[in-house]
């Protein structure tokens, strides 16, 4: 089994205090910046950052649906840390300042992926299929937040 990664960034107009509070507010702004890759959206408990346990299923193609329950935890200023219950992916929020009135977002996610063959066509296309769902997010959450 080989680890698979996969990142995006992206700087938005606005700072990163305003940024952070949005991509942490579980139970109002984050249900918003899902596309339609994500379902079954629940907060389970918290809501807003540190201690939040959220659900959704993820569909990154039309045959691999992965199921999520995520604890999420805040390591540092401005980095929130998504750890899936039901695997091994964990998905990192790091959010920065970038100039006045701006913020870089990069997104991270690892997980072990599969061996073989499989986990060769895993760890080749499964990180721009990731990218291109969470390039969809930061779009809409710069939307949001640019308002």
């Amino acid at each position: 089994m080989a680890q698979v990664e996969a990142t995006t960034e992206r700087v938005v107009g606005a700072d990163a205090e305003t940024v952070f509070d949005a991509l942490a507010d579980y139970s109002g702004t984050r249900a918003k910046l899902l596309t339609e890759h994500f379902s079954e959206y629940e907060v389970r408990e918290g809501g807003d950052g540190e201690g939040s346990l959220v659900h959704w299923k993820l569909q990154a193609t039309s045959k691999r649906v992965r199921d999520c329950l995520l604890e999420v935890s805040e390591p540092t200023d401005g980095e929130l840390v998504e750890k899936d219950r039901n695997s091994s992916m964990v998905t990192t929020w790091r959010v920065t300042p970038a100039g006045e009135g701006r913020a870089r977002v990069v997104v991270h996610t690892t997980w072990q992926g599969a061996g073989g063959i499989g986990g060769f066509f895993e760890k080749t296309f499964a990180p721009k299929g990731l990218g291109r769902i969470y390039d969809a997010v930061l779009d809409k959450l710069a939307a949001e937040v640019e308002k």
